[in-house]
């Protein structure tokens, strides 16, 4: 295995763990959050005041940066993995040459524009980071909730940059099938005409 391919394993390994934490912590801080604001109504001796003594005003500002980080991250997830939608009608009618150079401009102008954001983004933390700026309720430093900016605009712009060069090499985009259950090793026998959301499967086959 080659060093490229191993940083990519890694990065990508990193990247879906990094999703999964943020996705399962926020929503278990939102949940903690409400039963705690639910319970504390009940007029119930010693529970309440320990309840009420608790303060999770934090929880939500918390989980409103986590999500944030989730979504840049996650963006350049589903560059990876083909899973942002495209409008593509106009590109399917084009010559197969035509078709491609269409395509590498516009994973390229993706690139371009998400390389841009991420410099402008690393200016921005920069010039946060020597302020005395701190969130409302955590009171941490803000240019640790802006640092997701730059680094989530240059982890997509890399991904860009990978499709881009995979297509050109071999002429593949990566697709994500909505219709794919994962452990199923053979799929499920589509009629023609059927879609992703409402799949019919053809009669006849085999059993």
């Amino acid at each position: 295995m080659s060093a490229l391919a191993l940083f990519n394993r890694v990065l990508d390994r990193l990247e879906e763990t990094l999703i999964a934490i943020l996705m399962a912590a926020a929503t278990l801080l939102i949940f903690v959050a409400v039963v705690h604001r639910y319970m504390a109504g009940f007029a119930i001796p010693g529970l309440q005041d320990w309840l009420l003594s608790l303060n999770l005003s934090w929880a939500q500002e918390l989980c409103i940066y986590m999500f944030v980080w989730m979504a840049k991250f996650g963006a350049a997830y589903g560059v990876r993995t083909g899973i942002h939608v495209g409008v593509d009608v106009l590109v399917n009618r084009l010559a197969p040459e035509k078709q491609k150079t269409v395509i590498l401009f516009g994973l390229l102008a993706g690139a371009l524009f998400t390389g841009t954001v991420a410099v402008m983004g690393a200016n921005f933390v920069w010039h946060v980071g020597h302020t005395v700026q701190t969130s409302p309720d955590l009171e941490v430093p803000m240019w640790w909730v802006y640092l997701a900016i730059p680094l989530g605009s240059s982890l997509m712009c890399y991904r860009f940059l990978q499709v881009a060069w995979r297509f050109n090499r071999d002429g593949q985009l990566p697709h994500h099938d909505p219709g794919a259950v994962e452990g199923l090793d053979e799929p499920m026998e589509i009629a023609p005409g059927a879609d992703n959301i409402h799949p019919v499967p053809q009669m006849g086959g085999a059993k």
